[in-house]
């Protein structure tokens, strides 16, 4: 059972522990309450309206517990609440009965004198007299209650009571969340009283910790802080050097601070406990001068007037820090600092660190999660990243999403927050707008896509513990149950942002929901295809080289369905992943949606029996990560669908006939370089898949030529189809993506037929950076693989591989190019390819094979365009012995003289195809 899940079930036997007993609670009298805010994992509420205030509240701390009540008219107008709440915060198996009771609510005592208690009224705390549990009102805790706060987190117990909305009355200048002086103590532990008012009511009591989707708002509106932090401050400058990350700000208590145009924040705060903490999300940032005016504000908004040491274990921040006029030093965390400045990569002290903001400290922390996210594939940025184990708790979470450079204007403080974008209010807005019809503006419309991907990636901390988290997940799957999720499909794409938001939805609510079978018949209209194997034994060889590498099953999972996989120990806990689904692109940026946007699943193997569904089904596959050599694995698949399946040297042609008709939606041709999956119906008529393997191993073999490499690839390309991907009509990648249109095409490839686009892909997957001149040649040297596969494979002559390839349309590009100034503006895709035809027309294929070879060879290449062309000038005119610095600058390439020096000695190109244009 994870740590979350027993805080849960610790959160429900606590919870049923105070109400024991009780059937209501008549919050109807003389008391108004004040509204109590909660965040982290601990707190959770005990009494909640049907406005999803909540009224009162419990919460762990360090090993001890803490219950508050909204009014502190409630510790004698419910004398057996207090009861139960006495006997739990003085913990299980606990034999220290006394129970010390603050003389203000002295009437408490008398309600107390049992066996059970020994009861004593006090003025003020003192742990020295070997308290139990120590009952208060909010108002007589003291100005600095730090003994209080050590008695709790040593184990103590407190019971604390009161309202705040008269305190902030009287107060209007200072903060309630900091300086009420119930919430030095009750905030520690992650519950806030507030200056909103409850509104009281005769409450049931739930056989489970209350929930409701109102509660989901904010709990502050931030204006106050914003006006701190910004002032001065017009706009953020992100430098170009710097990739940051999103952060995703999710607890009632934090705020974006610094976001793009349409509202992905790179620099965020929040209240934690005492107190506060900052996120940037590169921590280079931090040093960069232009934002020194937001530091120094920054510095002193954690500080919060205590003008106490800021210790920075940045060390480049140290010059531009030390600006804000308080004490900055160089250290590692120490608990006597006033602000603690680190980087998101710190791995010590990170329980203490939360402490130490708990318990009234200030941390600025910089640094971004995308490269620790890319460099660890497989694992949960949003749980494994040791920046997030501190800030999940906080409100704030890295994402592996970036954030490009530029300059971004800063917030206007007094705007409202309905007109910027918080995951949580538009969240609250949306629920509203699916329970009651509440409608949405414009902008919280156009803001509903982004909400979908904050929901994902927020379900992604795990955080099942957390009342906020189940809060969420409880609200996010009513809204699937009422709406239902949209039916889409390529002639009913779903288009609208709340069906675009629905889908989004299904696969993570689905996957974390307590009751995944209950909500199934909301999500799933068509029941699935039942299993046709069972105990299916798989032997596996696997060799791979730098990349990971998909192995296909030819077994597929029905939408919904799971299955046990029995997995050998030796790929335990070594990177090898299960893999559900082969349509790996994500589709959340559409705007049009045929399909949902996430509709394969991954999981680390990391056990014997591994338990792996999809709620969009999927083929399966096991994926083998970089550098493996195993021989004879055996796995065994509890129950699936086969699919037609036919793998080259392993099925007969009698085994094909029958396989063809496996019922499984998905096919695979696995031949000796490439992989192609495609819907089933393209070929239930196929009865030769050995000549179309025949023909494809022949392709792959003269792409492989052409690239000057060996026959065999380091790993099998895979080409697969979908209803909808990420980019054009098809796209480059493992796999190669392509609309489901192709599909056939690529099972029917004959000679004499052409073959574009795949080989276009193909291409792709066979550039180098070393020899390309990004962005110009992207999508042009591909093509030298369609052109030559066409040519030499299928016998198709260039100028009807393609319709651009016409004399007449290369002669005309070729002028307009030279008419235009030979500009290399315009130096891309068919006139860059002009190029190289061009050379080849006159030194054949074997040039560009040797060249390409030459290549291999290489090594410490420049990374500027204009040293690569003349470095590719100069080998190519080697490699054919003419000097060919006149043709390349006929096209308008950069030549510098010095390579034209190093070329001199060869004899010159003198009449290529460009002289005509002197």
């Amino acid at each position: 059972m994870s740590s979350n899940q027993s805080f849960k079930n610790q959160h429900e036997e606590a919870y049923a522990s105070l109400m024991k007993g009780l059937k209501e609670l008549d919050l109807q009298g003389p008391y108004v309450p004040s509204d109590l805010v909660l965040i982290g994992d601990h707190a959770f509420p005990v009494a909640m309206n049907s406005r999803g205030q909540v009224l009162m509240a419990a919460s762990l701390y360090g090993s001890g517990r803490i219950v508050v009540l909204g009014h502190e008219g409630y510790l004698t107008a419910f004398p057996a609440l207090v009861e139960n709440a006495v006997t739990w915060l003085r913990g299980d198996g606990s034999d220290n009965l006394s129970v010390r009771v603050h003389r203000k609510v002295s009437a408490v005592a008398d309600n107390l004198q049992k066996p059970s208690f020994q009861v004593e009224v006090v003025g003020a705390f003192s742990d020295r007299l070997g308290v139990g549990v120590y009952v208060t009102d909010a108002y007589s805790v003291g100005s600095d209650p730090v003994e209080l706060v050590a008695f709790l987190k040593a184990g103590g117990g407190v019971l604390i009571a009161g309202q705040a909305w008269h305190w902030a009355a009287t107060h209007p200048k200072e903060n309630t969340l900091h300086q009420f002086d119930g919430n030095k103590v009750a905030g520690v532990a992650g519950i806030y009283f507030t200056e909103r008012y409850g509104e009281a009511e005769n409450l049931p009591v739930y056989p489970q910790i209350p929930s409701s989707w109102k509660s989901l708002a904010t709990g502050r509106d931030f204006k106050d802080d914003l006006g701190f932090l910004l002032q001065g401050v017009s706009e953020f400058n992100l430098p170009s050097e710097y990739l940051c990350s999103e952060v995703l700000v999710h607890s009632p208590l934090a705020f974006p601070i610094g976001t793009t145009e349409d509202g992905r924040p790179f620099l965020a705060g929040a209240y934690y406990g005492r107190g506060r903490v900052l996120v940037v999300t590169h921590e280079r940032c931090l040093e960069v001068e232009s934002m020194a005016p937001f530091w120094r504000n920054a510095i002193h908004w954690l500080d919060e007037g205590r003008r106490g040491v800021v210790g920075v274990m940045v060390d480049p921040a140290l010059k531009v820090l030390s600006e804000s006029g308080l004490k900055c030093e160089k250290t590692n965390f120490r608990k006597d600092l006033s602000v603690f400045v680190c980087t998101a990569y710190i791995t010590e002290h990170l329980e203490e660190i939360q402490n130490f903001v708990a318990e009234g400290g200030g941390l600025l922390i910089g640094g971004h999660a995308w490269y620790w996210a890319q460099t660890h594939a497989g694992q949960n940025p949003l749980t494994d990243f040791s920046g997030n184990k501190i800030l999940n708790q906080m409100g704030l979470s890295l994402l592996g999403e970036t954030i490009r450079a530029g300059t971004y204007k800063a917030f206007v403080p007094s705007w409202p927050i309905k007109d910027t974008y918080h995951f949580r209010h538009l969240l609250h807005r949306f629920a509203a707008h699916v329970t009651t019809g509440v409608e949405l503006s414009k902008h919280e419309e156009g803001c509903l896509k982004k909400l979908g991907n904050d929901c994902d990636a927020y379900l992604r901390t795990k955080a099942h513990g957390c009342f906020y988290y189940t809060q969420v997940l409880a609200a996010l799957t009513d809204m699937l149950k009422r709406s239902g999720l949209p039916q889409v499909s390529d002639s009913c794409p779903a288009k609208t942002p709340k069906d675009h938001l629905l889908l989004s939805l299904g696969s993570p609510v689905y996957e974390f929901c307590l009751n995944p079978e209950a909500l199934l018949p909301y999500l799933i209209k068509d029941r699935p295809l039942m299993p046709d194997v069972y105990n299916h034994r798989l032997k596996i060889d696997v060799t791979t080289a730098d990349g990971e590498e998909w192995i296909s099953t030819g077994l597929y999972l029905s939408p919904c369905m799971s299955t046990y996989m029995v997995m050998p120990t030796e790929i335990i806990n070594k990177e090898w992943k299960i893999q559900i689904g082969c349509q790996t692109d994500d589709l959340h940026d559409k705007d049009e949606l045929k399909r949902p946007p996430r509709v394969h699943e991954r999981f680390p193997v990391t056990s014997e029996m591994m338990h792996v569904s999809n709620l969009w089904g999927g083929l399966i596959y096991l994926v083998a990560p970089p550098n493996t050599q195993v021989k004879g694995l055996e796995i065994i698949v509890q129950k699936a669908v086969t699919v037609p399946y036919y793998k080259s040297g392993a099925t007969t042609a009698a085994e094909w006939l029958t396989l063809r008709t496996a019922p499984g939606p998905w096919t695979e041709l696995e031949f000796e370089n490439i992989v192609l999956t495609v819907p089933s119906h393209v070929v239930r008529g196929l009865e030769h898949p050995e000549e179309v393997a025949a023909l494809w191993d022949e392709i792959m073999r003269a792409i492989a030529d052409l690239a000057a490499k060996s026959h065999k690839f380091p790993h099998k390309e895979r080409f697969v189809t979908d209803v909808q991907i990420s980019a054009g009509w098809m796209h480059s990648g493992y796999p190669i993506m392509a609309h489901h249109a192709s599909a056939a095409e690529v099972v029917d490839v004959k000679k004499g037929k052409q073959l574009w686009g795949p080989i276009h892909e193909l291409g792709h997957n066979q550039q180098r950076s070393c020899w390309e001149f990004r962005p110009h040649t992207t999508e042009c040297t591909c093509n030298l693989w369609s052109v030559y596969v066409n040519e030499e494979v299928l016998g198709i002559n260039r100028a009807q591989a393609h319709g651009d390839l016409t004399l007449a349309k290369r002669k005309s590009r070729v002028e307009e190019y030279i008419k235009g100034g030979r500009k290399l503006s315009d130096w891309s895709m068919w006139v860059a390819l002009e190029t190289y035809l061009q050379l080849q027309e006159k030194f054949g294929w074997d040039a560009f094979k040797k060249v390409f070879a030459a290549y291999h060879h290489m090594r410490d290449f420049p990374d500027d365009n204009d040293t690569k062309m003349n470095l590719y000038a100069e080998t190519f005119s080697q490699t054919v012995g003419m000097n060919l610095t006149g043709f390349f600058k006929a096209w308008g390439w950069p030549i510098k003289t010095a390579t034209e020096r190093k070329l001199s000695q060869l004899p010159y190109w003198n009449d290529h195809p460009m002289t005509q244009y002197r």
